[in-house]
């Protein structure tokens, strides 16, 4: 099955967590306290728990930097997004954040592409280092499952990410998903 260039999760992850007075606050994070490992995108790990829920419930999208949760795939398509917004959901200090595209300009978006060797850097020696973890053996499991969370990052920055961020960029700078044949910007 082709995925379209860019498929907008907000409708679905408005639906699932509703936002306003009666709902219960689930993506409270701010912008200004994101994790630089994000992903661009409408979602973001910013001042999270230290607890490391998020990747039981979506292990496709969500890594740990050893004190903080972070989105390294953003979702392209309802169950995908169903299981980010779990992620969001059992986060204690609702530290998730779902205004990216508020704040993503396709300058931001290229400058973080051109800069992802840092972070490809950083997921590569993270993961050894989670792989590593020996000293309790209760917490093989956990750790050894947060490096394949960092071995996941590296292969989608090396394979999958760069045509999601030109879809991406198209929806930032026209505010819809391009049709078949519509050229995509360049990163």
């Amino acid at each position: 099955m082709d995925l379209p260039a860019y498929w907008d999760p907000l409708p679905t992850a408005h639906a699932l967590a509703p936002s306003g007075r009666e709902a219960p606050l689930v993506f409270g994070g701010r912008w200004a306290e994101r994790n630089w490992r994000n992903v661009p995108g409408p979602f973001y790990g910013a001042d999270t728990d230290c607890m490391e829920l998020g990747r039981m419930e979506a292990p496709r999208h969500v890594a740990y930097d050893g004190e903080h949760e972070f989105v390294y795939r953003q979702p392209v398509d309802a169950e995908e997004t169903r299981a980010l917004v779990w992620a969001a959901q059992v986060e204690t200090y609702s530290g998730y954040g779902r205004d990216g595209d508020e704040h993503w300009t396709p300058q931001a978006v290229r400058d973080w592409w051109r800069d992802r060797g840092r972070v490809r850097e950083w997921a590569v020696a993270a993961g050894a280092e989670w792989a590593a973890y020996d000293a309790d053996p209760r917490f093989f499991p956990h750790y050894h499952e947060a490096a394949v969370g960092h071995r996941d990052f590296v292969a989608h920055i090396d394979h999958g990410l760069e045509p999601y961020l030109r879809g991406y960029l198209f929806w930032l700078e026209q505010r819809r998903a391009p049709r078949g044949g519509e050229a995509l910007p360049r990163l």
